[in-house]
């Protein structure tokens, strides 16, 4: 076994992997920690000391290509990635930051009463959504409670956060000279069937949204076209004025409760309790493709790539062919309900009921889906572009870009 650890060691020396290479042994923990000490600049002679450092390693750590963030007292209802960091909330009512290289715990946000449900973080700003009724605005760096926000008569459960600088006309803005500095607002949903749109500065509400007559489970901004869309447990999703509180279209076609939402190029994905998720031309209503194969509701969404990731109640993610609505690829290691998916460098990172955050490898799902989107590509362009207007505008979501290498590579229009 020593002998064939420093074959290994050696060869991995003399050969760098641009990416963690999945060796039994070779944890991802263990590639971010050689990269960060600079040792695959080093050269083939110090191969007995990496050949140490992996063996130390894999007794430390689990031996798979996934890192666990452990610490919460109860389990974890959501995530965020920001930079090199991940902010994890939980029913402990605390929220936590995570260095996501070395798994340690940075900070801890503690003020909520009860299950904190949401975070979000923008600009310096950390907000959370809670049982409590409240939600709250944080320091991300001084871990102090910026701002308090109540109103709601029942559980708040999810959040969005946009500036009226993205949504307002200079003179349509009527707000209060102190407002005039911040300029930023949150949005919550709540168990009691509203959406509030807040100043962040004082905490005062600024519009209340009525039409639902069920809770509001999740909400997704478009503020370019100053639009805030809205699931529920009313199975439907509803569209929104976000300056004028007007409701313009309901999407009533899940026969569950609406959980998840995601918007990428006025394709809106919904994820529901039905056991589906249905992508929606959000201009004229069509819905454009159905996304099937999970065993309990879907929990969450993340588009990447070309890929709809989505996780579910069956406690696995999976990765659809967001054009095809073609299964390619399950995730399974979590035990329960996985609750929030987020993308960063090529990376799937899953939180989940079982207290645990899983990181997963997906470059090669991913190259897999840009070689299959040059070829369509490819073929596209010598066809005619026949067909509805959600057919061609789905032809259009990525773009060509010309590399220094000269090599070209497929991007997303985000």
């Amino acid at each position: 076994n020593l002998y064939v650890f420093y074959i290994l060691c050696k060869q991995l020396c003399s050969n760098p992997p641009s990416l963690p290479p999945s060796l039994p042994f070779f944890s991802l923990k263990v590639y971010f920690y050689l990269e960060n000490c600079g040792v695959w600049s080093c050269g083939g002679k110090y191969w007995l000391a990496i050949y140490l450092v992996c063996l130390f390693v894999c007794f430390s750590f689990c031996l798979d290509n996934e890192i666990k963030l452990a610490g919460h007292e109860s389990y974890i209802t959501f995530c965020h990635l920001e930079n090199e960091a991940a902010f994890t909330c939980s029913a402990d009512h605390t929220i936590r930051k995570w260095d996501v290289v070395t798994g340690q715990c940075l900070a801890i946000y503690r003020g909520h009463t009860s299950i904190v449900n949401r975070i979000l973080v923008a600009k310096d700003y950390l907000f959370s959504g809670s049982y409590d009724r409240t939600a709250r605005c944080w320091s991300v760096d001084k871990e102090k409670q910026i701002q308090e926000f109540r109103g709601h008569r029942n559980c708040v459960l999810t959040l969005a956060h946009y500036s009226s600088r993205d949504v307002l006309e200079e003179e349509e803005e009527e707000e209060e000279e102190e407002e005039k500095v911040s300029r930023d607002l949150l949005v919550t949903g709540s168990t009691d069937c509203t959406v509030k749109v807040w100043w962040v500065s004082s905490g005062r509400c600024y519009q209340t949204l009525l039409g639902h007559t069920g809770a509001v489970l999740c909400l997704i901004l478009d503020a370019p076209n100053r639009e805030l869309f809205s699931g529920s447990t009313d199975y439907t999703i509803r569209t929104w004025n976000i300056v004028t509180g007007e409701q313009l279209k309901v999407f009533k076609e899940h026969q569950g409760s609406v959980i998840c939402l995601e918007l990428v190029n006025r394709h809106l994905y919904s994820g529901s309790a039905d056991r589906t998720v249905k992508c929606w031309f959000v201009d004229t209503g069509e819905r454009i493709q159905t996304y099937k194969a999970h065993k309990h509701s879907v929990s969450t969404l993340k588009y990447h790539a070309g890929i709809l990731f989505t996780g579910s109640g069956d406690a696995c993610a999976r990765a659809f062919n967001s054009r095809s609505g073609v299964l390619e690829k399950i995730f399974r290691g979590h035990k329960f309900i996985i609750n929030c998916i987020q993308i960063h460098n090529e990376l799937l990172y899953t939180a989940s009921h079982d207290g645990t955050l899983r990181v997963w490898d997906i470059r090669g799902i991913c190259k897999r889906n840009k070689r299959r989107w040059k070829k369509e590509r490819s073929v596209q362009g010598r066809s005619s572009q026949k067909g509805s207007l959600a057919r061609l505008f789905n032809n259009k979501v990525g773009c060509m870009i010309q590399q220094e290498n000269g090599e070209h590579e497929a991007v997303e229009l985000m």
